[in-house]
Parts: C-alpha cells; structure tokens; sequence
C-alpha cells in the first residue's frame, strides 16, 4: 500500500473507499500518478493527500477550489468522485468553480468583484448545472461560460477607466463596445447587460441583434469520398477512424461522441444499433465491423483508473472519456473537418427522411431539423402526423442516402495489435 493511501485510510474511515478502489486495482501507483511528484514540497501533491487523511481537507466539493497543484487537486477530486466519497458532478463544472474563484481574487476593484459575482452565481453558474443536468458538457460549454465572465470583468474596468460604473453607463457606452468589439465579444457580454437591465443595476439599453454564423458544409460527393477513404484506410489510428465514421454518418458533434458508452452500441444476430436518439439507429456493415473490432481492443483501457470503463473512447482520468477536443484533432488530421462534416451529414439525412424522424434517431431537436430540412427545400408538410417510432428504425435502414451507399461496402479487418 501507498503509505499516503494508509494514512489517509487510517485517519479517516470516511475515505476507506478511496483506499479500497486504490487497492483493487493492477497497478496502484498508476491511480495514484498525478499524487506522486515534487515530494517533500510543502505543496506536493503526495502531501496534498496526507492533508486529506488527516482531516486538513474537507470533503464537501468547494474545499477543492483552492487546492494546490491544481492538476493533482483535480484528480484526487475525480477519484473521491469515483468511489463515492464524494457526490458526483461535471468535472467540468468543477473546473469551472475552480477557474472562477482564482478569476475573482484577480478583481481589485470590489464593487466591480461584487457584481461579477453576483452574475457568475445567479447567472452563469446555475446555466452551466442545469445544462450537465441534462448531458455532460462539452469544453465549448465551460469555454462560453468563462467567457461571459471575463467579458463582464473587461466591460465593468473599461466604464471605470473611462470613468462611468453601470449607474451612469449610456447608450453611447454600449454602441462604442459594440464597435470596438467582434461578435464572439459581444455575444459574451450581452447576457451580462441584459441582467444588469433586468435588475434594475443599469438602465435600458438597445442591444444589436446576435448574429448567427453557420460552418459551410461539405459536398455529399465530398462526404461520400471521406466514408469511403475512412473505411478502407487501415494506416490511421482505429480509434480516430471510428470516430470519423459516426461524424460523417451519424451527424454526431464530437462533444457527445466522446460520452457514449458500449452500451450504446446494441448487438444481435442480425444487426448492430447505435444508441443515439429513440429508437437507435442501424449502423452499416463495414462501419458495423470496425465499431465492434474497435470495443474489444480499446486504447486507455490498461490504465488502473479506468480499466473497467464502459466508455466508447475512454480517457487516461477516473472515470474520464476521452477530451473532446484530443478526439477532433485526431479526426481532422484524417482529413475530416469534423463540424463541416456533421453539417453535411444532417443536411442529408433531413433530405431524405422526414424531420421528425431525424430528430428522434440522431437525438437532434425537433426544431433544428425542421429548419434544415426547409432551409435545403424540403419541408415535412406532406408528413402524416402521429406516432411513427416503430417505424423509424426501418426507415432509417431503407433509407437510399449515405448509409445505403456504404452499406454492401466491406472493410478489412485490422491486424490485431502488437
């Protein structure tokens, strides 16, 4: 046993499940990896955990936010996590309430520290849980609500150097933002200044409509090419060539492919379904083989913090799949522009099927593929309403679009690996 793992188990019972999850596995010392460096430093990570057994650490979530080395706070936090010691949240919310405490003391000015508070906790923050209530979040979703925050630090220093504060901040204030500024900027702050409004802090303003800005899509000859080079290119990693297959085919966003399990993917005798939306969608033959050859020999699954994940790309951290944005780098060194992809991909499915059924199937929102299927000229009106769920597996695999294309194609199956 590690001795910080003993003390720790020793001075506190409430963490003899840390102890026992640390134990049972192959390798204990990889679990405990991140908490093995820069010993004897008063900050160690190896200390960090001595402080836990010795009760100088809290266990309720907010005692973590401060903690030093962060990186190995954060871990030790995952692992209390994943043994139940403490109750689970989105890590990245976490990493949020960690980021904001740190983006706060960074405040001089207290009233302006005050009022960024105010919007993070009332605002921001309960947007972020209510959103990881629903599904895991995304790096786009913790990025964004950083980015409202610092925003609304920025435009509060800006009218105190100019020397205005939200009483006195005036039209003129917000158009010479909105000039000075580009779009991510101003989309940012606008949530910020509509709560200073609606809380009476600020007086009305005009605010400029958001503009929305959509990624062109691919050719479907384009697409269809990439299916098809993904396929039978047996030289890239499998786990990036998987990945691509449920982007180009599936309409998937990366941020969600990432939390899909191996129980999403439903096998018998007949067919192979991918659990994205109800019911789940039939998944071609080749793409069916490679998916299935790709669950047995998953990378990441060696490591002693996640040797038995049920994840379909699982990450190197407790309970972790893995990073999203790891994951779009692979795929768009195969040549797959991952959101370009996904656009074209959904654009095809609402040509084709009605968009009811899409949303249901890919677990879109009804709305969305409504509008994509007008914006490409073919409106569902002709749709018979009603419930249409126990036909919509079989639309989808009678479907004559991508997945009729790749469907009698067969892939090779890859070299087991050395």
């Amino acid at each position: 046993m590690h001795p910080c793992t003993h003390d720790a188990a020793a001075s506190r019972s409430e963490l003899a499940p840390l102890a026992d999850a640390l134990l049972s596995m192959d390798n204990p010392i990889s679990g405990l990896t991140r908490l093995n460096t820069r010993r004897e430093h008063p900050d160690s990570p190896e200390n960090l955990l001595r402080r836990l057994g010795r009760g100088e650490i809290g266990l309720p979530h907010d005692a973590f936010h401060t903690l030093q080395p962060w990186r190995a706070a954060a871990h030790l936090r995952e692992l209390l996590m994943d043994c139940g010691v403490l109750p689970a949240i989105d890590k990245r919310v976490c990493l949020f309430e960690r980021w904001l405490v740190d983006h706060l003391a960074g405040i001089t000015n207290p009233r302006q520290a005050q009022l960024v508070r105010r919007f993070a906790t009332w605002e921001v923050l309960p947007r972020l849980r209510t959103s990881a209530d629903r599904r895991a979040l995304t790096p786009s979703s913790t990025r964004y609500a950083a980015d409202r925050v610092k925003h609304a630090t920025v435009f509060l220093r800006r009218l105190d150097d100019h020397g205005r504060d939200l009483a006195t901040c005036g039209q003129a204030d917000i158009d010479l933002w909105h000039a000075e500024h580009n779009e991510h900027d101003r989309k940012s702050v606008r949530a910020f200044l509509l709560r200073c409004q609606n809380t009476k802090l600020s007086r009305r303003f005009r605010l400029p409509a958001a503009q929305i800005q959509r990624a062109a899509p691919l050719a479907q000859r384009e697409r269809l090419d990439m299916l098809g080079r993904v396929l039978t290119d047996e030289t890239p990693p499998l786990r990036s060539r998987v990945a691509a297959l449920i982007v180009l085919l599936h309409a998937q966003p990366l941020s969600r492919i990432v939390h899909l399990t191996v129980d999403d993917v439903i096998h018998d005798d007949r067919h192979v379904l991918l659990r994205l939306g109800d019911p789940p969608t039939p998944v071609p033959t080749a793409v069916a083989e490679l998916l299935l050859y790709w669950i047995a020999n998953r990378d990441n699954m060696n490591t002693a913090t996640n040797r038995d994940s049920r994840r379909l790309f699982p990450g190197r951290r407790a309970g972790q799949p893995m990073h999203p944005d790891a994951l779009s780098a692979q795929v768009n060194e195969l040549g797959v522009p991952a959101v370009a992809s996904r656009v074209a991909a959904i654009r095809q499915h609402v040509r084709e099927l009605p968009a009811p059924v899409v949303a249901d199937a890919l677990g879109y929102h009804h709305k969305t593929t409504t509008r994509l299927q007008t914006d490409t000229g073919t409106p569902w009106s002709r749709y018979a309403p009603g419930d249409h769920s126990g036909r919509t597996a079989e639309a989808v695999r009678s479907s004559p679009g991508p997945a009729a294309d790749i469907r009698s194609r067969r892939c090779p199956r890859p070299d087991p690996p050395m």
